[in-house]
C-alpha cells in the first residue's frame, strides 16, 4: 500500500549540478574503475555490481562542486571524490549484511549473490582503497576530515543497531543516529573541497553546514519514502524499514502521538520482526492518522532550508544555483 506524501515541486532536478561537474566526474569514474581492479577476481565483481548499479553519485559530485565553488585549481578533488564514493559503497555493502537486505538499487544485494562474508570483505577493501587515495592527495586536513567521518559513520550505524526495535527512542536520539550514519559523509564530502583550496574557516564551516543539513534532509525523505514511496524509485521494497524493526522518524512520531493501544501495536510489530503486509498497512494508516509522514517531510524541508542558508556566504553563480536545486531535488524525490 502506498500513500501520497506532499513533497516539493516534481520539476526539481540535479541536471545543472551534473552538467557543471561532468568533466571532473568522468575522471572520477575512471579513477573508481581503476581502483576496483584486483587480481582477486571476486573483488571487482562484487564492487562493480554495486558501483555500476546506477547510483546518482551525489556525494562525490558534492565534493567536486565545493572544490569548484572554492576555485580550487589542482587535481586532488578527483581522488577525494572517488574516495568519498568508495566510503559510501563500503557502508552500503556492510549495511546490507547488518540489515539482511535482499535488494539494493533495484538489484539483488551483493550479499544475496556472493554471500555476507564477501560483501563485508569487499567493503573493507574499498575502505582501504579510499584511504590510500586520501594519502596520495597529501592534504593532512582532508585526510583528518574523511577519516573522522569513517569513524562517525560506524558510530552512527552502531547507534542505529542499539536503537533497533526500541520504541522509547526519542526524536533527538534518532536525529543523532542519522547525523552519524548519513549526514556526516555528506558534510565531509562538502568540506574537503574548500580545504583543498585553502579557503578561510568561514568557507569550511559553510560547506560543512550545507552538507550536514542536506544529509539530514536526504535521510528524512528516505524515511518517509519507505512508507509512502514506490519500490522502483526506492531501489528496495517499500516497508523494508518496518519489517527490519528499524526505528525511523515516522515511527517515533506515530508512537509518541498514539494512544496505548496504538503504542502496543508498534511495540509488538517492531519487536517480532518480519511484519506482515496487513501490519504494514496498519502502520501506514497510523502514520497518516498522526500526520507522521507529512511532518517528517516538513522536518526535511526545515533542514533543506538550513542547507540553502549555509550557501548565503557565496555570491550568485551557476554552481550556487545548482547546489540550491540539489536541495530541492533531495526533498522532491518522491516524484
Amino acid at each position: 500500500m502506498a500513500v501520497v506524501v506532499p513533497f516539493e515541486s516534481p520539476q526539481a532536478t540535479i541536471d545543472r549540478l551534473v552538467a557543471l561537474v561532468a568533466s571532473d566526474m568522468e575522471r572520477v569514474n575512471s579513477t573508481i574503475l581503476s581502483r576496483t581492479g584486483s587480481e582477486v577476481t571476486m573483488i571487482p565483481e562484487v564492487a562493480n555490481h554495486l558501483i555500476s548499479s546506477g547510483g546518482k553519485r551525489l556525494r562525490p559530485m558534492l565534493t567536486l562542486a565545493m572544490a569548484q565553488i572554492s576555485r580550487y585549481q589542482g587535481d586532488g578533488h578527483i581522488k577525494l571524490a572517488a574516495a568519498v564514493e568508495f566510503m559510501h559503497t563500503a557502508t552500503l555493502l556492510h549495511d546490507d549484511v547488518v540489515d539482511e537486505s535482499d535488494m539494493r538499487r533495484g538489484k539483488p544485494a551483493a550479499r544475496k549473490v556472493w554471500g555476507n562474508e564477501a560483501s563485508v570483505l569487499v567493503g573493507d577493501f574499498l575502505l582501504g582503497q579510499a584511504f590510500r587515495m586520501m594519502v596520495e592527495v597529501g592534504n593532512l586536513r582532508a585526510l583528518e576530515i574523511l577519516s573522522n567521518a569513517a569513524a562517525v559513520i560506524a558510530e552512527g550505524e552502531v547507534m542505529q543497531l542499539a536503537a533497533a526495535k526500541n520504541t522509547a527512542t526519542t526524536e533527538d536520539e534518532y536525529l543523532a543516529v542519522i547525523r552519524g550514519k548519513t549526514a556526516e559523509l555528506f558534510a565531509a564530502a562538502c568540506e574537503v573541497g574548500p580545504v583543498l583550496a585553502d579557503r578561510p574557516k568561514a568557507d569550511l564551516a559553510a560547506c560543512r553546514s550545507f552538507g550536514m543539513n542536506l544529509g539530514i534532509a536526504f535521510q528524512l525523505v528516505d524515511d518517509a519514502l519507505d512508507y509512502g514511496g514506490k519500490a522502483a524509485k526506492l531501489g528496495k521494497n517499500t516497508g523494508d524499514d518496518f519489517r527490519e524493526g528499524k526505528i525511523t522518524l515516522p515511527v517515533v512520531l506515530s508512537f509518541r502521538r498514539g494512544n496505548a493501544e496504538e503504542r502496543s501495536f508498534w511495540t509488538r510489530a517492531l519487536e517480532q520482526g518480519d511484519a506482515s503486509d496487513s501490519e504494514l498497512e496498519q502502520a501506514i494508516a497510523l502514520m497518516n492518522k498522526h500526520r507522521a509522514l507529512e511532518d517528517t517531510v516538513k522536518r526535511a524541508q526545515h533542514y533543506g532550508a538550513m542547507a540553502r542558508d549555509a550557501l548565503a556566504l557565496y555570491p550568485s553563480s551557476p554552481m550556487k544555483t545548482a547546489l540550491e536545486e540539489t536541495v530541492d531535488f533531495c526533498i522532491a524525490r518522491a516524484h
